[in-house]
């Protein structure tokens, strides 16, 4: 199946301010972009990309002052498969894990562990290792916290979602993370698009989606303590320790937001029309 994905996000600052922009489809699917994924920016200014530790594309650039929009329309290919489902997956003693996933167990702004750890294992310390372990944590999460977009708050962390019970996916994502690696579970924060593909549509407004994945059997396998199910048509943009990593955009200077619109849509293709065939026939004479 094809996708077509973008957004058009505009900011307004009072004059001259460096920003890292993270608007990128993630590497791991270059292959599957059917169109460039330029990003378009208006007034037209230099812009640098560079790759951070975590593997994401980042995008450097000076606003001169007054609106800036960042702007983007990419068709990609996808599989048209769920989330990969694997409740054989086992869990890995943190000494026998790989040096680059032992990062993904420690504390991190809003993933503060050393807080929530004597909960985690009061909740989940009798659950069975591994894929089963993480499918109750994201089944506490998933009913803990009520979604609601009006209650975002970009300064709230794992503990404060706790309390609060209330966010948006960002915060599902960071109190899972959260037990996972109090558990000793490697979990990383991911953001990316996901379109409303094989669910019936909701009535919010188009935004970029968290959720996240699980270091299990030797592999990263996803997980979205939002939805908790698996969906169709995900397509990462940038992974690291929570959101602090992977900002869609980071001004070094007063900005403020003045549009965001994004996009995720399946490209319904029409089907072939039948071809009618005429045969003619010469009769014998």
């Amino acid at each position: 199946m094809k996708i077509r994905t973008g957004y058009s996000i505009a900011f307004e600052t009072p004059g001259p301010t460096s920003m890292v922009l993270m608007l990128n489809v993630h590497p791991d699917r270059a292959g599957d972009l059917i169109t460039p994924d330029t990003m378009t920016i208006d007034p037209p200014v230099p812009a640098h990309q560079f790759v951070d530790s975590f593997g994401n594309i980042c995008t450097r650039v000076t606003a001169p002052g007054g609106r800036i929009t960042f702007s983007a329309d990419v068709l990609v290919q996808d599989s048209g498969q769920v989330d990969d489902y694997a409740p054989d997956a086992v869990q890995h003693p943190v000494q026998d894990l790989p040096d680059d996933v032992l990062p993904f167990l420690l504390a991190s702004r809003y993933c503060d562990t050393d807080k929530l750890s004597n909960t985690a294992w009061q909740l989940f310390g009798n659950t069975p290792a591994g894929w089963a372990r993480v499918q109750a944590i994201v089944d506490y999460v998933h009913n803990h916290i009520r979604f609601d977009y009006q209650r975002a708050d970009s300064t709230r962390s794992a503990l404060d979602g706790f309390n609060q019970r209330e966010g948006v996916c960002r915060d599902f994502a960071h109190l899972a993370v959260t037990f996972c690696r109090c558990m000793n579970i490697p979990a990383r924060y991911c953001t990316g698009y996901l379109g409303d593909i094989g669910v019936p549509a909701v009535p919010d407004p188009m935004d970029f989606s968290a959720w996240f994945e699980v270091y299990l059997g030797g592999r990263w396998y996803t997980f979205d303590a939002r939805h908790n199910k698996p969906r169709i048509g995900r397509i990462v943009m940038a992974r690291g320790r929570d959101a602090t990593d992977v900002a869609i955009s980071t001004s070094f200077g007063p900005s403020w937001l003045t549009k965001f619109e994004v996009h995720t849509d399946e490209v319904v293709e029409p089907e072939p029309q039948a071809v009618q065939h005429t045969e003619w026939l010469q009769a014998a004479e």
